[in-house]
């Protein structure tokens, strides 16, 4: 099966353009600086030297905020009272090609203005591996777009670090697509370089390849290689990737001495220098989306086997005195999931009102340690240990989740075969809380 990119939808094309437009008036050029590289005899011979290509930016902070305005105002955007930063903000709801919008504006900008160097920052390795596929099967496209302009792209591997210095020298499109840990992990390298210490302290402090010297870039470091390109940064989910009130990403990015940071998202929660808009209701008028409908799994009247939940240990000074636990307990309005306090051998019959749990006991071995709680519970034919949130008698989750993808797929195909003939798209997400 080969998908089919198209190449002409409005809006897609609105969006490259408003951040194409950030940069009218840039000349075609690039920045050039040396990278070292090891002689065949491991001394450093300048010789020996390659020369890395970087993007540069030649229009005034004056000429940019003119430009950032000018697509405001066309967009219907409160335009920017200045620029406080490099950061600009395109909001494009789910479904309406967001990554392929950012991947045609990294061959527009090349186009037009010479930049080569871009960095994808996803938040997660799922997003991470789904821009890269997107990106293979998006190549061929691409390339007859423009020209069959060759380019490379490839995922930041530490264990791979010639890419990085390829993606320095290369004076082709370099696209290098990374998760948010590959480069936030940061350690304490600059505090060891004020310190009198020896390379192998600072070796030994800086945790993350990325900030250390390696022989495969020549005996740089990573992030400075990627800091003399002055890549252009996506950001894809900036909400994920900058790392809340802390802001460790968003530190960790700043790091790598960015050109912009051009940051797409459906839901945005700090929106900066705002080029183009495409939110849900946008999506809906416009008639990208005809219907939206959400649904959920839960279970009803799962009260017909005894269930205990661990919540945690109860101690009082150093003794551990019982355990907080959830239980399905009888009341006045029938049976309902309550948590309750429990001590070492209380009969849980007796504390629920419920037959069910006849002979489930909790055992004397209650423990509350740093890295080792526990709660021991007896049933009939056997005890369990229950780790904080664990479960005795629960519905398997796996059981609901594969009702929840059976449902969903079954809808999703009868509304493809009822809404495909007249021209209408159905999309379905699947929502996880971990990967």
């Amino acid at each position: 099966m080969k998908l089919h990119f198209e190449p002409n939808l409005d809006y897609q094309l609105q969006a490259i353009e408003a951040v194409c437009g950030l940069f009218h008036g840039q000349e075609t050029c690039r920045t050039e600086f040396t990278v070292t590289r090891d002689a065949a005899s491991g001394q450093l011979s300048l010789l020996e030297n390659d020369l890395g290509i970087g993007n540069r930016l030649t229009l005034l902070d004056d000429e940019l905020r003119a430009n950032l305005h000018a697509i405001q105002l066309r967009h219907g955007l409160a335009p920017s009272a200045t620029i406080t930063s490099g950061d600009f903000t395109v909001e494009m709801e789910t479904g309406t090609g967001k990554t392929y919008v950012y991947l045609r504006t990294v061959f527009e900008l090349n186009k037009r203005y010479g930049f080569t160097k871009f960095v994808i920052v996803v938040p997660s390795v799922a997003i991470k591996e789904g821009v890269y596929h997107t990106i293979e099967t998006a190549a061929e496209h691409l390339k007859g777009l423009y020209a069959g302009a060759p380019f490379d792209f490839f995922i930041y591997d530490s264990a791979k670090l010639g890419q990085v210095r390829n993606f320095a020298t290369s004076p082709q499109i370099q696209i290098m697509v990374m998760t948010v840990g590959a480069i936030n992990k940061f350690g304490d390298e600059q505090q060891a370089q004020t310190e009198e210490a020896d390379e192998a302290a600072r070796r030994e402090k800086s945790k993350n390849v990325m900030y250390r010297p390696s022989e495969k870039t020549g005996g740089e470091k990573p992030i400075d290689l990627i800091r003399a390109t002055r890549p252009i940064l996506i950001v894809d989910e900036p909400q994920s990737v900058e790392g809340g009130l802390d802001g460790k990403g968003k530190k960790a990015m700043e790091r790598m001495n960015p050109l912009c940071n051009l940051r797409y998202s459906a839901t945005p929660k700090e929106a900066h220098h705002v080029v183009f808009k495409l939110d849900a209701v946008d999506a809906y008028e416009r008639k990208l989306v005809k219907q939206i409908e959400v649904a959920a799994a839960s279970v009803e009247g799962g009260h017909n086997k005894a269930y205990v939940r661990f919540i945690a240990p109860v101690s009082r000074g150093k003794s551990v005195v019982g355990a907080k636990v959830e239980l399905d307990v009888a009341t006045a309005h029938g049976v309902a999931r309550q948590t309750v306090t429990v001590a070492p051998l209380d009969k849980l019959e007796e504390v629920t009102k419920r037959q069910i749990y006849r002979d489930h006991i909790i055992g004397q071995d209650i423990r509350d340690a740093k890295d080792d709680k526990f709660m021991e519970l007896r049933f009939p034919g056997g005890e369990e240990y229950l780790r904080p949130g664990q479960a005795y008698g629960d519905v398997d989750a796996l059981a609901v989740q594969r009702q929840m993808i059976q449902r969903t797929i079954k809808e999703h195909l009868d509304k493809e075969k009822r809404l495909r003939p007249q021209g209408i798209k159905v999309l379905s997400l699947f929502f996880i809380d971990a990967v």
